[in-house]
C-alpha cells in the first residue's frame, strides 16, 4: 500500500479544530518540524497537544503556542519557552505536567490498549491529587490513565512508501510510542525510500501504525541551548 502524500500540508488536510495531537521530539531533537509549520499555516485552533515540551520561543511547538492554537498541553517540561511560562501564569492555557517516566508509560499504555496502570511515582505529591491509589505489597501506587490522540505527528530518519520507519539515535525519543497511540499517525522522514530498501531487523515502527508519510523539505537541526567552554588565559 502506497501511503505517500506530496507534502506536509496534504498530510494534515483533515486535522480539525479541537483535535488532540501527539507530537514527537525531545527539546528540539526528533520533532516533526514540517508538520508543525503546516499546522500553523492551516490555523487549526483549540488543540490539545501531547509532547514532552512545547519547543522554544519561535521554534517547533513554540510556533503553535505563539499562534494561539493550543488550549491544553500535556507534557513533562516547561523548558526554555518563556511564552509558555507567561501563559501558564496568566491562566491562558491549561497545562498538565506529568513525570517523564509516567508520561512515556501513559503513551505506551494507550498504544497497547491498556486504559490505566499503577505507578509509585508521584504518590504523596500534587501529582497524585484526585487520583485513585492502591497498596501493593506494602507500597502505595497511583493510578494513571493511558494516553491516546486523534493524530500523532512523528519524525523519522528513513521511511519507505508503506510507512515502515527507522529513527536515528536520540531522535527516536517519544516518536515510536506516539506512533502506536493515535487514530491517524503521520510521519515525516529525512529520506523516503522504496519498499524493500530498509533492513527489516532495523525497523522501529512497522507500517501498520502509519497512515501517511512524506519526505520533509527543511530540517534546521537547531541546538536548544548552546554552551561552550570558557577560554582560560594561558591555555
Amino acid at each position: 500500500m502506497n501511503k505517500v502524500v506530496a507534502n506536509a500540508d496534504e498530510a494534515i488536510r483533515d486535522v480539525f479544530d479541537g483535535a488532540t495531537i501527539m507530537i514527537g521530539g525531545f527539546g528540539l531533537c526528533g520533532m516533526p518540524e514540517n508538520l508543525i509549520r503546516a499546522l500553523v499555516r492551516k490555523g487549526t485552533k483549540n488543540l490539545t497537544t501531547i509532547s514532552n515540551n512545547v519547543g522554544v520561543d519561535g521554534v517547533g511547538n513554540g510556533l503553535l503556542l505563539a499562534a494561539g492554537q493550543i488550549r491544553h498541553h500535556i507534557g513533562t517540561y516547561v523548558g526554555e519557552n518563556k511564552l509558555l511560562e507567561d501563559m501558564v501564569l496568566k491562566g491562558t492555557i491549561k497545562l498538565d505536567l506529568v513525570p517523564q517516566g509516567t508520561f512515556s508509560e501513559r503513551i505506551r499504555a494507550g498504544g497497547a490498549g491498556i486504559p490505566a496502570f499503577f505507578t509509585p511515582t508521584g504518590f504523596g505529591t500534587v501529582v497524585a491529587e484526585g487520583k485513585e491509589t492502591r497498596e501493593f505489597d506494602g507500597r502505595t501506587y497511583v493510578m494513571e490513565r493511558g494516553l491516546t490522540a486523534d493524530f500523532a505527528f512523528v519524525k523519522a530518519w528513513k521511511g519507505d512508501r508503506q510507512g515502515n520507519l527507522i529513527y536515528r539515535k536520540t531522535a527516536r525519543n517519544f516518536n515510536p510510542m506516539m506512533a502506536t497511540a493515535a487514530k491517524v499517525t503521520i510521519a515525516e522522514v529525512e529520506h523516503l525510500v522504496e519498499v524493500g530498501e530498509l533492513d527489516g531487523d532495523q525497523i522501529h515502527t512497522p507500517s501498520v501504525y502509519v497512515k501517511r508519510i512524506f519526505q520533509g523539505e527543511l530540517y534546521e537541526k537547531r541546538i536548544e541551548r548552546r554552551t561552550v567552554r570558557k577560554v582560560v588565559s594561558g591555555q
